[in-house]
């Protein structure tokens, strides 16, 4: 009878695996700090949610706050930037949105204060001059303008100031985030 004998493990085999095994748990131990890194810090992490008191805001006044390294800005509109929001709302606008699709109380405007053309931060002073004849905010960098909705009305920019994810809590409080 012709039998082929197994072939038997011999000691370069095991040499081979054992090498496999320690470079594997060499590529892991070195590669895992490396995916944590890119998790988000704890400073990030405390950032993502904000909540900010509304009580003590007069009718007509804007802040400005801070959230995701974003500034957002909070608007209490008077009767009349309400009017003329509302008014405005099949007009020829450059990004189409209607007053109520921009807010979720009448009284309150909050928009991410970045301008969508290149990123600049608007300035929304109570000076005429400063937010041209919308009466909204005004980038001088580029000139684009937008309106008491954040509509983009003139200028560069190709769409509305952007929209945070906000929730209105009890006792006169926005969450953002």
């Amino acid at each position: 009878m012709n039998m082929k004998a197994e072939p038997q493990p011999r000691r370069r085999d095991f040499i081979y695996i054992a090498t496999g095994t320690v470079a594997a748990a060499g590529v892991g131990l070195v590669g895992w700090p490396l995916i944590d890194s890119f998790n988000p810090s704890a400073d990030v992490l405390a950032m993502s949610k904000v909540e900010i008191d509304l009580s003590d805001m007069q009718v007509g006044q804007r802040i400005t706050v801070k959230w995701n390294s974003k500034p957002i800005f909070i608007c209490r509109r008077t009767p009349k930037e309400i009017a003329e929001a509302e008014a405005d709302d099949h007009a020829d606008l450059i990004d189409p949105a209607t007053d109520d699709e921009r807010v979720q109380h009448k009284d309150w405007l909050i928009v991410i204060g970045i301008c969508t053309h290149l990123g600049c931060v608007p300035i929304g002073q109570r000076i005429p001059q400063n937010r041209g004849p919308w009466h909204g905010w005004f980038c001088p960098c580029h000139g684009s303008m937008y309106d008491t909705a954040g509509r983009v009305r003139r200028g560069p920019a190709p769409r509305n100031l952007d929209l945070p994810p906000y929730t209105f809590g009890e006792n006169e409080t926005v969450r953002i985030g």
